[in-house]
């Protein structure tokens, strides 16, 4: 990256203007009160003591590390690996404070796009290497020619750059653990504060994983002469930052490894898929607000296509600048030749007020199209901001040609995009690969989120330090991980990892099916079941049925009714004591989703009473590369889910939520070996469902049919079943509400719907409808299927939206089409409309009169929430809400300023929006496709 003088030269004296001009204090005690509470207090008092601040310091405090270095080269590789992982945890777990100390710190970027960054940097960092051996000889892998070697250096001097003050410290500081490595940190002075406090946090979990005291440390007041001198007193440096700084790593006489400019080109070819190129782009250039050394810089469009692309970037969030204003705003990116400090990491409304020109305060980015690829156009420079040039190419090798010189005057050894189809262009591809001098030369991805590794292709290592090779004046090629020997050039097309479709084995139902259902036990030569339910129940007879089976085929069984509704892990470990001692070989859950849940975290604990609840709860981006992996499960019993109402879908789901008694917190849990082996649905134990249960539940399951059809992660598998969910919901809920007892279709039918919108989320996820309403009811003591429901409509609003100002990542949602998404669900549910945003609001409007049958109230505020205690609670739920399990899956990526929008329209309501075209006469008139035997 290519900075101002302020940036290049790391002294405190040189701050930016963009720098809050009153002095910020994040203190170790800071952080502490922060994350713990005002008035907790430091434990570790010989961190805090050894300050830095003199040369003198700066010596002792490296003889220590390296005191600390010798003693870690002795540990073995199972050592290493848990200090490793609990360092990854502790790392994690910290991510949302560190990501506003960065933001505030440093005044750049974004704080929603700072905490996937720590996130990456601990979840995917550990993923990537918890199993690589890293404390003796190892080998090489040949089929993806990457060798790995197991030797510690010694001590590494790690130099961290103001854009990204925490993330890459947990990445160094990660990898540095891993390698049995002493490191220590030389912060930015306008960041130094989250830097360290980032430091801390990863060596507190090492040292009290078993690493030597103070086997990582820091410059608590960074200097241009204590930079220098840690890097001539280490053994290594690992330089990120501006050019001067790299440069003086690699003058200090010791080895170094260091990142060059990035100045990324991305080439749009003819074959491209249009709207993912585009699309793409505005995903990488917005992110934490163009900070990444990694973000396209210019795109050169080939002329064939060059209009649609530009009407593409209009129509998705871009600004094209006219006329003079190119001019403008090219006048304020560079200052004396180098980048201006005051745009970086600034939103694109921010910097084109300074260059005078207005556009709306929405806009996602400003694009120049300009013609030159010479440094005298300002366009053609990295901008570590919401700032593209726009080149148009005459052909392919125009285009080439065009991207070259970009490279090489400014970018060399860094990243390259090319944009074009994989099958067709082969031979581009080819000759993109072997033109373009760059490490990484990838295909059809967001460079931001591709280059870095391991998201859009999962053999690029993941990475917050990428060398340039040779090329940008570095030592290695490659993004830096654990080893590094060869400058490596990698081209990686875009790949779409492998989805899943999990469900129980067995799924029985039909009304009556219970007792047929239980028998194929005996079968199986089950011996000793236990029945998890709950009070209410038990003591209406619902569990007789099941013993009666049960006897007739000589089971013994136990029964445990003691869950109450929001289910406590006290409670489960109770459950989970009595399994102990009674040994079954069956688990089965009778009842809604609380006994259901109870029952799952029993059976793990039954299993598995070694493992630590908090790992089970560990939040995560990818459920395949989470940091804690789920033990096995069934190997002591198999899990038989009976429901007894419809709407949670938990007998066919691999999730469960229980609270912490303690704290009060709700922990969601999700993974595949939850998921029950048998679930029966028989709806002739739902017939005495209250109508307010029959209510919640149904429009719980139509939420959840609802999130999965729209979910980035929704496939040809999930798509028909949320459909038909959906359909049989609007169609049989109001009967079910208000004839519950005696109609036995209606209850039959829900009880199907419920189970396969169960199987459509299961697979797709949820969204963030789901996520607002696990915190809202947690706060305000709502029902899970009430608050989705006064939530729900506000969301369908968020999230249809063919613009979003950010777009969730995920390889295969390749372009914003929620909007699209919701139309469908119109059209199957026959509402009419002729465009898609009249079918929105004619379906929100059914949703609205369907909630309006069964009595769900129309706002937050009418369902008995006071405006002090909402608005008092606001703030905490929008950022909880963010960082629910549920939102990663939402279609819209949402900044937390957005979701506690979504809060204030479901408080205070809004009129229904006029719609183009009339609801049919009666929404139970939809014609029913055959279902019945």
């Amino acid at each position: 990256m290519l900075l101002s003088s302020t940036e290049q030269g790391h002294h405190p004296e040189n701050s930016s203007p963009t720098t809050n001009p009153k002095q910020l204090n994040f203190s170790h005690a800071h952080y502490c009160r922060k994350r713990h509470g005002r008035g907790a207090a430091c434990t570790k008092k010989e961190n805090v003591a050894m300050k830095v601040t003199t040369v003198k310091e700066l010596t002792t405090r490296i003889e220590k590390l390296r005191e600390a270095q010798k003693i870690y080269s002795s540990y073995s590789q199972e050592q290493v690996d848990e200090i490793f992982r609990q360092a990854a945890i502790a790392a994690n777990n910290a991510r949302i404070i560190l990501a506003k100390m960065a933001t505030e710190e440093s005044g750049m970027g974004l704080v929603e796009d700072k905490v996937i960054k720590n996130h990456f940097a601990s979840e995917y960092i550990y993923n990537q290497y918890k199993d690589e051996k890293t404390c003796g000889v190892i080998e090489t892998d040949q089929a993806f020619g990457i060798t790995k070697i197991a030797e510690p250096i010694g001590i590494i001097a790690a130099v961290v750059p103001t854009t990204n003050p925490t993330s890459t410290a947990i990445f160094k500081a990660l990898i540095a653990l891993k390698t049995r490595n002493g490191i220590i940190f030389s912060p930015h002075p306008r960041a130094k504060n989250a830097t360290i406090a980032a430091a801390r946090i990863v060596l507190d979990a090492a040292v009290k994983a078993g690493a030597p005291e103070g086997i990582i440390g820091w410059i608590d007041e960074p200097s241009v002469e204590l930079s220098q001198v840690v890097m001539a007193l280490s053994d290594l440096t690992l330089a990120t930052g501006g050019p001067g700084m790299v440069k003086a790593a690699y003058s200090s006489g010791k080895p170094a490894i260091g990142v060059g400019a990035g100045n990324t080109p991305a080439i749009i070819d003819e074959t491209a898929h249009i709207k993912m190129a585009v699309n793409s782009i505005l995903l990488s250039k917005t992110f934490d607000n163009g900070v990444i050394c990694a973000s396209e810089q210019s795109v050169i469009v080939l002329d064939e296509v060059y209009e649609e692309v530009k009407k593409e970037f209009s129509e998705r969030g871009a600004y094209i600048l006219q006329g003079e204003e190119v001019k403008k705003v090219g006048d304020i990116i560079l200052i004396k030749g180098v980048l201006n400090a005051n745009i970086v990491g600034q939103s694109a409304a921010k910097i084109a007020a300074l260059a005078g020109v207005g556009v709306p305060e929405e806009t996602k980015i400003l694009i120049g199209e300009v013609t030159s690829v010479e440094l005298e156009e300002p366009f053609s420079h990295e901008k570590l901001s919401p700032l593209l040039a726009m080149y148009r190419a005459t052909d392919f090798e125009d285009a080439l040609q065009k991207a070259v010189r970009l490279v090489e005057l400014g970018g060399f050894g860094h990243t390259s995009v090319l944009y074009t189809d994989q099958v067709k262009s082969a031979d581009r591809i080819q000759k993109f690969g072997a033109s373009l001098k760059t490490g990484r030369t990838i295909i059809n991805m967001p460079s931001s989120q591709g280059a870095i590794g391991d998201i859009y292709n999962f053999r690029l290592a993941p990475s917050l330090t990428l060398g340039c090779g040779s090329w940008g004046g570095n030592s290695v090629s490659e993004n830096v991980g654990v080893k590094h020997l060869l400058n490596i050039k990698s081209v990686a097309e875009r790949r779409e990892n492998m989805l899943w479709f999990r469900v129980p084995e067995k799924i029985y139902f039909k009304y009556g099916c219970l007792p047929v259902a239980l028998r194929e036990l005996k079968e199986l030569g089950k011996k000793r079941a236990f029945i998890v339910t709950d009070k209410v129940l038990y003591n209406l007879g619902f569990a007789t049925t099941v013993e009666k089976v049960l006897d007739e085929m000589g089971i013994e069984y136990k029964v445990f009714f003691d869950v109450a509704p929001d289910p406590t892990l006290g409670t489960a470990r109770k459950g989970a004591e009595e399994m102990i001692s009674f040994q079954p070989d069956t688990i089965i859950a009778l009842g809604g989703g609380s006994p259901m849940d109870a029952a799952k975290i029993m059976w793990v604990l039954y299993e598995h009473p070694e493992v630590l609840f908090e790992d089970l709860a560990m939040r995560f981006m990818d459920i395949r590369k989470r940091v804690y992996s789920f033990p096995k499960m069934g190997e002591k019993a198999m899990f038989v889910a009976i429901t007894t109402s419809a709407g949670t879908g938990s007998e066919v789901t691999p999730f469960a939520v229980i609270t912490d008694e303690a704290t009060g917190v709700k922990y969601p849990l999700a993974d595949y070996e939850l998921t029950p082996d048998m679930a029966i649905v028989d709806a002739e134990l739902m017939m005495q469902m209250p109508k307010g249960l029959t209510s919640a539940s149904g429009i719980d399951a139509l939420t959840h049919a609802l999130e999965a059809y729209v979910s980035v992660l929704a496939s040809e598998y999930t798509n028909g079943l949320a459909l038909e969910a959906i359909r049989l919901i609007f169609k049989y809920l109001p009967a079910a509400y208000t004839e519950g007892t005696t109609n036995i279709k209606a209850r039959e039918k829900m009880a199907h719907a419920s189970t396969i919108a169960g199987m459509a989320f299961a697979n797709a996820f949820l969204g963030v409808c789901h996520s607002l309403a696990h915190k809202l009811g947690a706060t305000h003591h709502i029902a899970h299927g009430v608050a989705n429901g006064m939530l729900i409509s506000e969301v369908i609003r968020f999230n249809a939206v063919d613009n979003p100002r950010k777009q969730a990542a995920f390889p295969q949602y390749k372009y914003p089409n929620a909007k699209w998404r919701y139309a469908r669900i119109a059209d199957y549910l026959c509402l009419g409309g002729n465009t898609e945003d009249e079918k929105i609001e004619l379906l929100i409007a059914a949703i609205e009169e369907l909630k309006a049958k069964v009595g769900i109230p129309k706002s937050i505020r009418e369902a008995g929430v006071a405006d002090t205690r909402f608005y008092a609670s606001l703030d905490e739920m929008s950022e909880q809400a963010f960082d629910d399990q549920c939102t990663g899956a939402n279609p819209r990526y949402p900044l937390i300023s957005e979701l506690k929008q979504v809060y204030i329209h479901a408080f205070e309501g809004r009129p229904a929006a006029p719609v183009a075209v009339a609801l049919q006469k009666d929404i139970e008139k939809i014609e029913e496709e055959p279902v019945e035997a």
